[in-house]
């Protein structure tokens, strides 16, 4: 008879926090099941949630660390891959400083781990050089908000959409890749909440919405700006609400005077479709506003951020039930690896380096002396590889290969590297180029805490044995400390890890593991104040010096690389509902790849007319810093001189092409829009992955 057991955990995909139950047999993970009273997925797992089981089998897994050398890797024991780590570091260190090398987190391991690795490296390697995946996608989020509300998270619960009167989708398509949270949305609307939406692209929640605004993409401030215009002259606004609360109200109605006169020239969007969205947005008692990546991954993307707080402050729909202006996180931990402090510029609980007062307090905690300046960002250290001086990186969970901007560019820089030091669970594009691979332990795999997008910490439990050698991130980090001679990195399970962070990080003082696990987690800020969590933020006040928000101007920036007559058309990325990220997990999926086996190319009917085109052909897209092929998919749901590209698939990746322009504050990359031209391929010749291109280039 099969050992049977049902472990408690949390989905370990998007940012919604679904909870699941890992369904166990003789140690191997048989299957997954929802949990039905949990409050953000209430029964339900989207079609990744059920396939969790495929993402981390132990087929292809890497279970022992790996050394490379000159006719491919080697399997080591621990102790040479830490001795052969350590040794590099040094040498980089001694010769270089401690600026000279860094660490890349991931936005998929726990609370405990990313806490790990930047204490690894501000208290251990004495660098700041600490970022990962949030520099590409809602860094703009943390920056923006903080200007304008003091704290840069969602603002108020997922439930909430049921409490809304209207909700505002833009620059996102939740049903793809926050599907639960898409389905409750779908579900709030068919109960009678209005359904605003604004996205160049006719998304799933754009056929069904009351509004769809189909602006030009990076257009989203004139927009906004638009709308504020159009509220402020029409006396929409909540004066009572402004004067008690904000300040900053009669310059920024200075600056938006005018807007909407110029905005459908800039956008492409009617001016009665922006009348219409004002009047509904302003005049609902409820407004919830939800954004994604199609408002943060343009060189615009902070000002965005704020233009979008701009709106909601303005209408008073900040601070209540139902209401809020809500980023939406792609990945399951991305809010989590933020609160630990796995950013250049701020320690745990986004308290700034540079401040003198938490630089004493880290110090003293840590007793140690700490760096005061910020360090690199994640894009900072691939331009330093380059330049030749930043040349050691541990990086884990992150495939950068496949998901930063200018695949070839980040090529050249990690092969540049004196020592590359990837752990995985799997061998990702990333980790063929490392130096050193360590095996990972996966989150069934141990036990630890995510903290999902509207900012709950949740606590989960280990299900299985890592397979092999495999540990958890946070164990192979703290070897790496004992290595260079601390013992900053000894604890003795992930409890302790999750102790020593609350007591440093005052949104989480008031959490600890007994807690979390009632109720499904606490929602920070958890405090002396707010024992039990906060479900909204702001209420009475904001997280600011003098507790008034920030009403800060902000104008239109045109996208750095628009459409030419040698690049026709505009590309822009998208996800999809079946995969994940790099696709290293969803992918070894077979009822997954069934669905989308292959890298796609959306495109307009009349765009694939013009250019020959038919439904399924293979054709090549060249944009002014790579080359791939992949197949058209005709639609629609991209309008005219606009075409779209997933970017899970590694044989045909849309960083190939995408522009690493980026956005002054926070050095966000315009993945968002890049010019493209595309061909279609000579009859009969199948799509070449982006391997073989190389391969044929060099050869050639």
């Amino acid at each position: 008879m099969k050992n049977r057991q049902s472990i408690s955990s949390i989905c370990p995909y998007c940012g919604v926090g679904c909870g699941i139950n890992l369904v166990v047999e003789d140690d191997r993970l048989a299957s997954v099941a929802p949990q039905r009273e949990h409050p953000i997925s209430r029964g339900q797992l989207c079609a990744k949630g059920w396939s969790t089981a495929y993402g981390i089998e132990t087929g292809n897994r890497i279970t022992r660390p790996l050394i490379r050398e000159p006719g491919g890797f080697r399997e080591v024991s621990w102790d040479e891959a830490i001795a052969t780590i350590c040794d590099g570091l040094k040498l980089i260190i001694d010769e270089d400083g401690p600026d000279a090398v860094g660490i890349i987190s991931s936005a998929r391991a726990t609370n405990e781990d990313n806490y790990a690795a930047q204490k690894l490296a501000r208290a251990v390697l004495k660098t700041n050089n600490v970022d990962h995946c949030a520099r590409i996608c809602h860094s703009p989020t943390v920056a923006g908000l903080k200007q304008t509300l003091g704290s840069g998270a969602m603002t108020n619960s997922a439930d909430d959409v049921f409490e809304a009167d209207l909700i505002l989708v833009i620059g996102a398509d939740p049903t793809e890749n926050h599907s639960v949270l898409g389905g409750h949305i779908m579900r709030a609307k068919l109960q009678g909440c209005k359904l605003i939406v604004i996205d160049p692209r006719r998304t799933r929640l754009a056929k069904m919405a009351d509004l769809h605004l189909q602006l030009n993409p990076g257009t989203n401030i004139a927009l906004i700006n638009a709308m504020l215009d159009e509220i402020i002259r029409q006396q929409w606004h909540n004066s009572a609400f402004i004067a008690r609360r904000c300040e900053g109200f009669e310059q920024l109605a200075g600056s938006v005077n005018g807007a909407m006169a110029a905005a459908t020239k800039i956008t492409g969007v009617a001016e009665q479709l922006i009348h219409k969205a004002a009047r509904l947005y302003s005049q609902s008692p409820r407004s919830m506003l939800l954004y994604g990546m199609g408002i943060t991954q343009y060189v615009s993307g902070t000002n965005g951020v704020i233009a979008l707080s701009n709106l909601a402050l303005t209408c008073g729909q900040v601070g209540r039930t139902g209401t809020g202006i809500n980023p939406l996180r792609g990945q399951n931990n991305v809010q989590g690896a933020c609160d630990m402090g796995c950013l250049p510029n701020v320690y745990p609980g986004y308290q700034a380096v540079d401040d003198k007062q938490v630089h004493h307090r880290f110090s003293q905690a840590w007793n140690t002396s700490l760096s005061r300046h910020a360090g690199l960002t994640s894009l900072g250290m691939t331009k330093g590889c380059i330049a030749g001086v930043f040349r050691g990186l541990i990086q884990f969970g992150e495939d950068s290969v496949v998901t930063d901007p200018d695949q070839n560019h980040v090529r050249a820089a990690l092969q540049n590297m004196d020592l590359l030091v990837v752990a995985e669970l799997t061998m990702t594009e990333t980790a063929k180029l490392a130096d050193v691979i360590l095996p990972a332990a996966s989150f069934a795999e141990k036990q630890g805490t995510f903290t999902n997008c509207e900012r709950r910490v949740q606590v989960f439990h280990q299900a299985l044995p890592p397979p092999g050698e495999a540990i958890a991130d946070w164990q192979w980090l703290a070897a790496i400390a004992r290595g260079m001679g601390s013992n900053q990195l000894d604890w003795p399970d992930s409890k302790a890890i999750f102790d020593e962070m609350a007591a440093l990080t005052p949104i989480y003082s008031g959490m600890s593991y007994e807690k979390l696990e009632i109720k499904h987690g606490l929602q920070w800020p958890c405090n002396a104040e707010n024992p039990d969590g906060s479900r909204v933020l702001h209420q009475h006040s904001f997280a600011t010096d003098n507790g008034r928000a920030k009403l800060i101007p902000v104008h239109h920036v045109s996208i750095d690389e628009p459409a030419d007559e040698h690049y026709p058309l505009l590309l822009t990325t998208n996800r999809l509902h079946f995969h994940y990220g790099c696709g290293s997990m969803t992918r070894k999926s077979p009822l997954l790849e069934r669905e989308t086996p292959a890298g796609i190319l959306f495109i307009n009917p009349q765009d694939a007319t013009a250019l020959d085109i038919e439904q399924h052909d293979g054709v090549g897209v060249c944009s002014r810093r790579g080359y791939l092929e992949t197949r058209a998919m005709i639609t629609d749901d991209v309008p005219p001189g606009l075409v779209s590209m997933p970017y899970h698939f590694r044989e045909a990746p849309s960083n190939q092409l995408t522009n690493n322009a980026q956005d002054p504050v926070t050095k966000m990359p315009e993945l968002k829009a890049c010019a493209v031209s595309v061909t279609r391929l000579p009859e009969g010749q199948t799509p070449r992955s982006i391997d073989n291109l190389i391969i044929q280039e060099a050869g050639s």
